[in-house]
């Protein structure tokens, strides 16, 4: 984000604040990094725009209807679906900059620069060295590529980076009185997961024929 788009923000920010449409989630105690509430102006605005889009989308189509699934849902379809096991990112922090960042993304960055210099060579055998560590969930080692491919920051411009570690992008609580293995439970992180879960119950008892819609808003 450049200085003058960093800028932009922070006006739009305060702005939001100033006339009651967004604040900073727990602001009285520090405040929670990338979490917002939203004020009483903000809130109108919220539900007015879900309103009309549930019109447009929903009532105004004789054969879109809408459902609301729960947030939670079991664990065992986010295995199936795949997100346990492969919803997690290879994140690096900055030390100066305190940004964080992909760390494949940052080797893909490297890559088009070799292929723009001309250095082929260069862009082959880094881009063969990061797919191998992805493949073998090698952290060390991509964080080993970052260094030895002298990739700054974009931000600080500075190499001083944290170690690799891998991020699961959904959030994990327990249920349930007892808190062990067994009661990890996920947020959903897609809203269209209660669609599909709940595609033969919305079809039975809507006696819905296809082709049909079904919307939510998660």
């Amino acid at each position: 984000m450049s200085k003058s788009t960093d800028e932009l923000f922070k006006n739009v920010i305060s702005h939001a604040k100033e006339y009651g449409f967004v604040f900073q989630s727990s602001e009285i105690y520090d405040g929670l990094s990338a979490v917002y509430d939203y004020g009483q102006f903000g809130s109108e605005l919220k539900n007015n725009i879900k309103t009309y889009w549930w019109k447009a989308m929903v009532q105004m189509h004789d054969n879109i209807v809408g459902i609301d699934s729960a947030i939670f849902m079991h664990p065992t379809i986010w295995k199936a679906s795949g997100h346990v096991d492969g919803f997690s990112d290879p994140m690096i922090d900055n030390k100066d900059s305190k940004k964080r960042y992909r760390a494949d993304q940052l080797l893909e960055d490297k890559i088009a620069r070799y292929d723009k210099d001309g250095k082929t060579d260069k862009a082959e055998q880094l881009q063969t060295e990061m797919d191998t560590a992805l493949k073998n969930e090698d952290l060390p080692r991509l964080k080993e590529l970052i260094v030895e491919h002298e990739i700054a920051d974009p931000i600080s411009g500075t190499r001083n980076w944290t170690d690799v570690r891998q991020f699961n992008l959904m959030f994990s609580t327990q249920m349930g009185a007892v808190a062990d293995d067994t009661d990890v439970v996920y947020l959903r992180p897609e809203t269209a997961q209660g669609i599909f879960v709940n595609y033969l119950n919305v079809q039975k008892s809507g006696r819905m024929k296809i082709p049909f819609g079904i919307a939510q808003i998660g």
